[in-house]
């Protein structure tokens, strides 16, 4: 097995520390690196005093509103100290948490702005704060009849997710994993600079937040450590048969079980695996191809696909050629740009870039230290960093009625934050009008995925990198030509070229009852399914990250998986507490949510007639994203509308 990794000590903590601490070096150290706002709320958690709310509600904005304001100093030294007498002193933090009315206001002060009734649920779940009991421990429960069997279909952030929960609810179940380690994109993806957009301390599940990471945003060994030390804590791996491919679900309507049938990738071997229920929990960032480039398959030198990448590549000295100028080809380009001779990136679609300090930035080491020895404080760090990264974005992808169909910005705020990109542009590009000519594009910002800069424009400006427009004409045995006949003359050339994101489920197989077959169901690229979900006319079958449930405008996929995932196991339990062996969408419903999806897009941005991305298939339609907000996603997969489905 290929157990390359970079090794993360005690990526998963057992818990914060018995208090009392010690009072030494390390505390106090660890309270001068903290987060304030975090502190603040560590402490009232502790101690219950609303009164500190009131002192420091005045000194406290949301980032984005007031970014230079300074809390008076000696505001910081009154709560480090009252911090550390509840830390170190025996029976000053209280045994019991918070009541709900008290967390609510701890939240709404720690951020500067109303958390309203309706968002506290999913934060007090996705903070940490609460997790849902047992589910084969409630009495109440009716238990899944001896032999039920769901079948997983990926042991990525979803796979791993769904085996720990369906243990939790006395579910049997096998995942089907083609790779041989468990991580999914984040196995296999390992080329330079690899990393995550969403930042660290929320980008994984919510009742394991970590307080080991190194960076404030996750680079690929951290992923990778993270998913395995998961996948280890909770023993997923019996459940899990790695090198394993499903090629068909047929369902058999008078047994109501799929037909599973899967190739052991070493032997060649096939068979057939009966599942009662199917959750297809692959993404799309794992399947790629090389692009379709005239001559690719004459290159002489080294090519290779970002998802594909060989981590023993020798760069240095060598003149290298990146296709491509998305999120990979940006961190890429990054990473590598002082290593090699020459760097050629060819441009195939314009991106914005948006400044993010802490895309890059260590986690300090007092901090992990406050991260696992002060109670509460990772999870009200994680709070913090959820809210900025969640439903406060919505706006920004929103259209303004008044703003022209047609025009560069949507809303004003929108118009805000292109100005705040081009800003960034323009300083960090200063002297090269040719770059920001090249660069600067002309469809509103966020219509398409914004990409964080990393060093992306710092390795544009160097004397070895050249950015080439024209297009490729063809690969040659030596290099690259392009369109207006250009030669460059490379050893490596390395396609940031995307995913196949064109197909949700790909070359899979699936036939469901009365005839449905999901290629023609999906054909025309059709794809629609309720809730991201589910489907009419295949039962017991359940999508994860679906048509139409992407938290394009914020948040991170983890907060979809989690929610996807409850989701199925609340209509699983509906359906064995009513004695029936199929659960199912409804024709109606499934209709109805999609007129839904379809008017609320009118006023979305993906719907400009300038946006143009992988959130859209080829006919234009947004099929990724959800145009709600993460709120509604969160509170209607709680639990399944009963007359939306039928059980038989």
């Amino acid at each position: 097995m290929d157990m390359r990794t970079t090794t993360l000590p005690n990526m998963l903590d057992s818990g914060s520390r018995p208090l009392p601490l010690a009072d030494g070096p390390e505390l106090r150290e660890a309270l001068k690196a903290a987060n304030l706002q975090t502190l603040l709320m560590v402490y009232v958690h502790l101690t219950h005093d609303e009164s500190m709310l009131e002192t420091f509600k005045v000194h406290i904005h949301p980032p984005y509103t007031n970014p230079d304001y300074v809390m008076p100093q000696d505001c910081i030294d009154d709560l480090h100290e009252k911090l550390v007498h509840v830390l170190t002193t025996p029976g000053a933090a209280k045994s019991e948490d918070p009541p709900i009315e008290l967390m609510q206001k701890m939240m709404s002060v720690g951020v500067g702005e109303p958390v309203t009734d309706e968002f506290v649920p999913m934060v007090m779940e996705q903070g940490g704060f609460h997790r849902s009991p047992v589910r084969k421990e409630l009495s109440e429960r009716t238990p899944p009849p001896a032999g039920f069997k769901v079948l997983v279909i990926g042991a990525g952030l979803t796979g791993i997710l769904a085996g720990i929960e369906l243990e939790r609810a006395g579910y049997e179940h096998v995942i089907i994993e083609k790779n041989e380690e468990v991580g999914g994109t984040w196995w296999k993806n390992r080329y330079p600079g690899v990393g995550v957009d969403t930042p660290s301390h929320f980008y994984s599940y919510s009742f394991e937040i970590s307080p080991e990471w190194n960076h404030y945003h996750p680079h690929g060994a951290d992923m990778r450590e993270y998913f395995r030390a998961v996948a280890d804590k909770y023993d997923v791996r019996r459940n899990i048969r790695f090198k394993t491919m499903v090629h068909s679900l047929v369902f058999d309507q008078d047994e109501a079980v799929w037909n599973v049938t899967v190739e052991d990738l070493n032997s060649g071997k096939r068979e057939v695996i009966k599942a009662n229920a199917v959750f297809n929990a692959f993404g799309t960032t794992d399947r790629w191809v090389l692009p379709d480039i005239k001559g690719i398959e004459s290159f002489q030198g080294i090519i290779t696909h970002s998802a594909d990448y060989d981590e023993n590549i020798d760069l240095k000295g060598k003149k290298v050629a990146v296709i491509g100028t998305g999120a990979s080809s940006a961190q890429i380009v990054s990473t590598i740009v002082k290593e090699v001779d020459e760097l050629v990136v060819f441009m195939r679609t314009k991106h914005w870039m948006i400044n993010n300090p802490e895309v890059k930035a260590e986690v300090p080491e007092p901090v992990k230290w406050a991260m696992r020895h002060i109670p509460y404080y990772k999870e009200w760090f994680r709070f913090r960093v959820f809210w900025f990264a969640a439903d406060g974005l919505y706006p920004n992808v929103v259209k303004d009625p008044s703003y022209p169909e047609d025009g560069i910005a949507v809303s004003a705020l929108n118009e805000g934050m292109r100005q705040y990109a081009l800003s960034h542009m323009h300083h960090k590009l200063a002297g090269r009008p040719d770059l920001i000519e090249k660069l600067t594009p002309d469809f509103p910002i966020f219509s398409k995925r914004v990409v964080m800069d990393a060093g992306w424009y710092d390795a544009l400006v160097q004397p070895h990198t050249t950015l080439e427009t024209a297009g490729i004409a063809e690969i040659l045995p030596n290099g690259i030509r392009t369109n207006d006949g250009k030669v460059y003359e490379l050893d490596i050339i390395i396609c940031a070229t995307g995913f196949n994101a064109s197909s949700l489920v790909q070359d899979l197989e699936i036939k469901g009852r009365d005839g449905h077959d999901i290629a023609v169901d999906w054909a025309d690229e059709e794809e629609r399914a309720y809730m991201g979900t589910t489907i009419p006319g295949y039962p017991n079958y359940f999508l994860s990250t679906g048509p139409n449930i992407g938290p394009n405008h914020a948040g991170g996929l983890n907060i979809v998986s989690e929610s996807q995932v409850h989701y199925l196991i609340e209509c699983l339990d509906e359906m064995i507490a009513r004695g029936a062996r199929t659960v199912e969408v409804t024709e109606e419903a499934f209709l109805r949510h999609n007129k839904r999806i379809d008017d609320q897009m009118k006023h979305m941005i993906w719907t400009h007639p300038k946006s143009k991305s992988y959130y859209q298939n080829s006919k234009g339609r947004p099929v990724g994203p959800w145009p709600f907000r993460l709120v509604d996603m969160w509170n209607e997969l709680q639990k399944p509308v009963l007359e939306d489905y039928k059980f038989d």
